[in-house]
C-alpha cells in the first residue's frame, strides 16, 4: 500500500456525475447518525461539505446556532454558498480548509461534522484529532464513509467486479483509503478519542429510477471525471477498459432484478477531555 502521505488528492473531482450524486445527499438520507444529538443552539463545523446540501439541512436544523461548512475546493464551496442562500439560510459560512491542518481556535465547535471526508485524506488519524481539537468538551465528532470492498449487487457482473477493484487501486495510489467505514472506529481510537458509538447504514438502489441514477452517474463518472483521467494517467487501466465498464454500470441498471447496497461506517464520538 503506498505511504500516506498528508493532503491525498481527491478521487473523484467535481465533474458533474460527482456533483449529480453530492447534491442528492441530505442531513436524513446521510447523517441520520448524528441529528438526535443536535439542538438548536449548536455552533457545528461540516467538513469537506462540497456543494452544501448537507450543510444547509444542519443550518436549518440549528436556527439559533451557527454552521460553517469548510472544503478544500474554492470551486465548490461557491456552489455551496448558491445551495444556502436559495434556502434563505443566514446562520451558515463558507472557507476553504484543510482538515489536517484547520485555521481554528481550539473548543470551538458543539459538533464537528465528516461526511465522506476520512477515506480520501493522506492522515485520517491527524483529521480526527484536528477535529477533535476544535471540537468543545462535551461536544461531538461525527464521521460517515463508505466501504468500497463492502458494496454489494445483483446479478453478479464482472465489469462491475473490474470496476470494484480498478477504484480501490486508484484511491489508495491517490493517498486515500476506499475501505474506510470499517476503520472509522479503529482509528478515533487512535486518535485518542474514547467516548466512540459505532454504527452504521447503507445506501439502496433497486427501483426502475434509482437504478439508473446510480448506474448512470458512476458511468459518466467512469469515463469523464478526475477519477477517469487518474485511471489512465496512473496506468490502472486504458480508455476501453473504462468504457467497457461503463458499459457494465449501464447493463446492470437496466436489468429489471438489480439490486445495489451501499455500506457505510459511522462514528459519533464524544470528546471528553
Amino acid at each position: 500500500m503506498p505511504k500516506a502521505q498528508e493532503t491525498a488528492v481527491y478521487t473523484h473531482g467535481h465533474h458533474e456525475s460527482v456533483l449529480r450524486s453530492h447534491t442528492w445527499r441530505t442531513a436524513a438520507n446521510s447523517a441520520a447518525y448524528l441529528l438526535g444529538s443536535l439542538e438548536p443552539h449548536m455552533r457545528i463545523l461540516d467538513i469537506g461539505c462540497g456543494p452544501g446540501t448537507i450543510t444547509a439541512d444542519l443550518a436549518a436544523l440549528v436556527p439559533d446556532g451557527h454552521v460553517t461548512g469548510v472544503d478544500r475546493s474554492p470551486e465548490v464551496l461557491e456552489q455551496a454558498r448558491a445551495t444556502a442562500a436559495g434556502r434563505g439560510l443566514t446562520n451558515v459560512d463558507f472557507a476553504v480548509a484543510d482538515v489536517h491542518a484547520l485555521d481554528l481556535p481550539d473548543d470551538t465547535f458543539c459538533v464537528v461534522h465528516a461526511h465522506q471526508v476520512l477515506q480520501h485524506v493522506g492522515d485520517p488519524v491527524r483529521a480526527l484529532r484536528e477535529m477533535a481539537r476544535v471540537t468543545e468538551p462535551g461536544g461531538f465528532v461525527a464521521a460517515r464513509d463508505g466501504d468500497y470492498a463492502a458494496m454489494t449487487w445483483y446479478p453478479a457482473s464482472p465489469g462491475l467486479d473490474d470496476w470494484l477493484d480498478l477504484y480501490r487501486r486508484v484511491a489508495r495510489a491517490n493517498g486515500g483509503e476506499p475501505d474506510a467505514g470499517r476503520r472509522l472506529r479503529a482509528w478515533a481510537l487512535r486518535a485518542g478519542l474514547t467516548d466512540i458509538t459505532a454504527t452504521s447504514s447503507t445506501w439502496t438502489y433497486a427501483t426502475p429510477d434509482e437504478r439508473a441514477w446510480w448506474s448512470g452517474l458512476w458511468a459518466d463518472r467512469t469515463v469523464a471525471s478526475g477519477y477517469a483521467r487518474q485511471a489512465v494517467e496512473g496506468g490502472h487501466a486504458t480508455e476501453a477498459e473504462l468504457r467497457a465498464v461503463a458499459r457494465a454500470w449501464r447493463e446492470w441498471g437496466e436489468a429489471t432484478e438489480g439490486w445495489f447496497g451501499v455500506l457505510h461506517g459511522e462514528i459519533l464520538c464524544r470528546r471528553t477531555g
